[in-house]
């Protein structure tokens, strides 16, 4: 199997090199190489040299505090690192969404399925099928890294592709083990419940030691925080439960090789260990690939979202706004993806969290870091956000031949595609932000309520403005050029295609700018007039003046995007392969 493997990798990628370079005749992806090619030089070209201070050039004491911290990071960053793969994998038996490596093509499900190949060796073979797209992560992230020298690139290279291809296969193994915790077969399901038990005992020892430090001394700064953390995963019980993420964090954080080779067959065995996991969830795994060889056996070869059936609790109504179907379509697509059951454990732990968090004075560390998190979270979900929840015209176009038949005017077509994406952005923006506005006295604790509520709410008004305007952005770009936009839920790989993403991005946040413009400038302007007289507060209608400008532009462009959908002609619209 080893070999057929290596022979089917080589294959494959001889032939995609051969067809990215064939495709290379169209402009678009000429164009998109070219700005791929350029963008990882400058993004890359400064970082594989080291840099160092010129001879003779002494410190400054600002540097020196920034290498006694660096140092002093270094001595915990093992503890550390295995308590966030620890936190991460607790999580991870959380989360609605299955892993990658048990997707198979409908020609590996068609040939491999029916061949007479154990389902353990099926594993076996995405597992080395999947070598390949995890240490080009690696490779990147070793070079973006600035690190000292090329023999410590060289380690960090290692390190990360065995951290990223552990975290890849237990992933693997939760997504096995998920189904199997309900179910009536003993083995699988002890085997389930077994290392979910001990993951989430693990995370129990951790957190009652740190609730502990929290009793005994208050947490009232980020570094009290730090420190309390770091002490407890460097010290005690909690120390032991976490020396096997520790082992395989370990060899990233090597100073030598002496040390690196220390510590790589200790994070080796811990690789091994959770392939093992895996492999012995094969009576799982064979239940999934007899379902999948029934089902996709007479597929298409386009890649489709999996749905499942469940009643989202909303019927459609016989009468109303044009745009409502599209609304309960999207919603449909998303809670026939989406468990609502794990949203709502989420957003509940969430609500916990932050309520004790804000309530229990001793943690207001803990809260800084909180707060700092969900700003952070506010401002990454209304400006990334729209690129990635594409439940939009950049996925249904793949079915205009269907749109076009639907009474509906152009218009309200464009304006329901977005309405709903833009719904789910908009809350979950204001949900990361609604914790930072709650935890801002611990955050911004140098500035006064007033300002921090002021800009809080100002943000939460525009954020909706924002994430609507960019959907039209997106939007417009896949009705006039249809070509650029990758459609569907997949994307696209290669330098071409990261050149494509690249412009496009530019693109959008470069036309976001000139959107958002008139109404900065209106709002500015009021903002400025009534400052002394209102204060901080004044931000509020300058962000509902603003929110209201851009609302109308958003109108005004799905309007005029109306005849642009009409003449969109189905040959235009590249299907997926």
């Amino acid at each position: 199997m080893v070999l057929a493997t290596l022979y089917i990798m080589w294959c494959t990628a001889k032939n995609r090199m051969r067809r990215r370079l064939s495709r290379l005749r169209e402009p678009r992806y000429l164009i998109g190489a070219i700005i791929g090619g350029l963008y990882l030089f400058f993004a890359l070209y400064g970082r594989t040299r080291p840099r160092r201070p010129p001879a003779g050039v002494a410190a400054s004491p600002g540097a020196r505090q920034a290498q006694r911290v660096i140092a002093s990071f270094a001595a915990a960053a093992p503890s550390l690192g295995g308590l966030a793969l620890l936190v991460a994998a607790a999580v991870s038996w959380l989360m609605p969404f299955g892993s990658g490596l048990l997707e198979f093509t409908p020609a590996e499900t068609e040939f491999l399925f029916t061949a007479p190949v154990a389902r353990r060796h099926l594993l076996f073979y995405r597992l080395m099928r999947s070598q390949w797209a995890v240490l080009f992560g690696a490779l990147v992230m070793s070079l973006a890294y600035p690190i000292a020298s090329i023999p410590a690139r060289i380690r960090g290279l290692i390190a990360v592709w065995l951290i990223l291809m552990t975290a890849h296969v237990f992933f693997t193994g939760v997504t096995l083990s998920r189904p199997q915790v309900t179910r009536r077969s003993t083995t699988s399901r002890g085997l389930a419940r077994g290392m979910m038990t001990v993951l989430f005992a693990a995370l129990a020892v951790v957190l009652v030691s740190i609730g502990r430090h929290l009793w005994a001394q208050p947490i009232l700064t980020l570094r009290d925080a730090y420190q309390v953390v770091s002490a407890v995963a460097t010290t005690g019980t909690p120390h032991l439960v976490l020396l096997p993420f520790i082992a395989l964090v370990r060899p990233l954080f090597a100073s030598g090789w002496f040390e690196f080779f220390k510590a790589i067959p200790v994070a080796l065995l811990t690789y091994a260990g959770v392939i093992a996991w895996v492999l012995r969830a094969d009576e799982a795994f064979g239940a999934m690939t007899e379902e999948l060889t029934e089902s996709e056996v007479n597929r298409p070869t386009r890649k489709r979202p999996a749905y499942q059936v469940r009643g989202v609790g909303w019927d459609l109504a016989l009468t109303g706004r044009p745009e409502t179907p599209f609304v309960w379509k999207g919603a449909l697509q998303t809670f026939r993806i989406v468990d609502r059951r794990v949203l709502i454990r989420i957003g509940v732990m969430i609500a916990w969290l932050t309520t004790v968090v804000a309530l229990f004075g001793r943690a207001r560390g803990l809260a800084e870091a909180i707060g700092l998190l969900a700003t952070l979270g506010a401002i990454f979900a209304g400006i990334i956000g729209p690129q990635i929840f594409r439940v939009d015209l950049r996925q249904d176009l793949q079915h205009l031949e269907v749109l076009k038949t639907w009474p509906v005017r152009p218009s309200a077509v464009v304006r329901g595609e977005m309405l709903w994406p833009a719904a789910v952005v908009t809350a979950l923006t204001w949900v990361f932000g609604a914790v930072g506005i709650l935890l801002s006295a611990a955050t911004f604790s140098t500035t006064t309520l007033s300002v921090r509520i002021a800009v809080g709410l100002a943000g939460m008004i525009l954020a909706p403005a924002l994430v609507i305007a960019q959907f039209t952005i997106h939007n417009t770009a896949a009705l006039l050029f249809p070509a650029w936009v990758p459609l569907g839920m997949g994307r696209p790989r290669g330098v071409d295609a990261m050149g494509q993403r690249v412009f496009m991005l530019g693109a959008t946040w470069l036309m976001l700018g000139f959107v958002v413009a008139p109404g900065v400038i209106v709002g500015g302007i009021i903002s400025f007039a009534f400052r002394r007289l209102v204060g901080w507060w004044i931000l509020i209608p300058a962000a509902l003046v603003c929110a209201a400008i851009v609302g109308a532009e958003v109108l005004m462009a799905t309007e005029a995007l109306g005849p642009a959908y009409e003449r969109l002609d189905l040959s235009s619209v590249e299907r997926g392969d």
